[in-house]
């Protein structure tokens, strides 16, 4: 029998924590505590403030508590505690940093947006059915704060799972909820600044990440697995239905676009929407359109053929955090 480690990974973000704990070898990793999640909403006004709200700080301190609660039952070798843009982005971040580790006993790792690229690309090519996707991957890792681009190798002249280049942008549900869009409904005029940011992000990414290489795109993270699940008309959010689900993009503008422009009370009465998420879930839309637009425009200029569909994935950063930690685990 090959050596294993038991280790937790803790991604940390702009909207909300996770928590997974999983067995790790060199086959790969098995969950043992399904995936925990709270939303938290840290970066709250820290895009306005740079710094993070005394009850956003309480909140995550709460999930903390939590979770310590759920690893006293389960021992591992070690925790890894990743945080993100939010905290990149904080000047108080010691305060939350101190705090955290008083719970958990670990200190968080603020790691750059470059890391948290490689990390959510990992995690998200570990599970790809390599067989009936092309490669090149572009994943597209859509936060609260942030949205990563990094694309892979086209299992040639590089291995599909390696990354090729990577580029973090300041763009996410809640950033683009508190900056632009706030009025309920969000007006034309708000929306219009939106996508006018936002492009102008992606437009510096392209200039790094040669997007149009790609032949599949992978989406990871809260804003594009509920966008898929009310796309493929879930009434309650399914997992295991949205997980590798592969959806036309033009079913995703079009769902995008009618749950952007609702009221925060219509989107209230969809239960596949998770609560924390049903007052900026139309800001992080608003980025998924423009993303999926302009990569799909930049592959037709590269290759001919415009990307028209999307694969939904729930694994990404976490899962990243929790494998990579424990192969380094399992090296030591």
């Amino acid at each position: 029998m090959g050596k294993a480690v038991t280790v937790a990974g803790i991604d940390c973000g702009t909207n909300s924590i996770r928590l997974k704990v999983a067995r790790v070898d060199e086959h790969g990793m098995t969950e043992i505590v399904p995936r925990q999640l709270r939303v938290i909403r840290l970066g709250q006004d820290v895009d306005k403030t740079h710094r993070f709200a005394d009850e956003a700080l309480e909140r995550a301190y709460a999930a903390a508590r939590e979770f310590a609660d759920i690893l006293a039952g389960h021992p591992v070798d070690g925790i890894r505690f990743v945080a993100t843009s939010a905290t990149r982005d904080a000047q108080n971040r010691e305060e939350f940093e101190d705090g955290i580790e008083r719970i958990l006993g670990v200190r968080p790792e603020v790691i750059p947006g470059t890391e948290e690229a490689d990390l959510s690309f990992l995690g998200a090519t570990s599970v790809v059915d390599r067989g009936s996707l092309p490669a090149p991957y572009l994943v597209v890792d859509l936060g609260g704060g942030s949205t990563e681009l990094v694309i892979g190798g086209d299992g040639e002249t590089a291995p599909a799972t390696q990354v090729q280049a990577a580029y973090s942008m300041n763009i996410g549900s809640v950033r683009m909820t508190e900056r632009h869009l706030r009025t309920d409904p969000p007006t034309e005029e708000e929306i219009a600044e939106a996508v006018e940011d936002i492009d102008a992000h992606i437009d510096e990414a392209l200039r790094t990440v040669p997007a149009g290489r790609a032949r599949t795109i992978i989406g990871v993270s809260g804003t594009v697995t509920t966008m898929t699940a009310l796309a493929i008309g879930l009434k309650e959010y399914d997992h295991s239905v949205v997980d590798g689900y592969r959806l036309p993009i033009a079913d995703a503008v079009g769902v995008d676009d009618l749950f952007l422009r609702m009221t925060r009370e219509q989107r209230r009465a969809y239960r596949t929407i998770h609560p924390g998420r049903i007052d900026v879930v139309g800001g992080g839309a608003v980025v998924w359109n423009r993303v999926l637009a302009k990569v799909s425009e930049a592959a037709l200029r590269d290759h001919g053929e415009a990307i028209d569909s999307y694969v939904a994935s729930e694994h990404g950063l976490l899962d990243g955090i929790v494998l990579d930690y424990g192969r380094r685990l399992l090296a030591a």
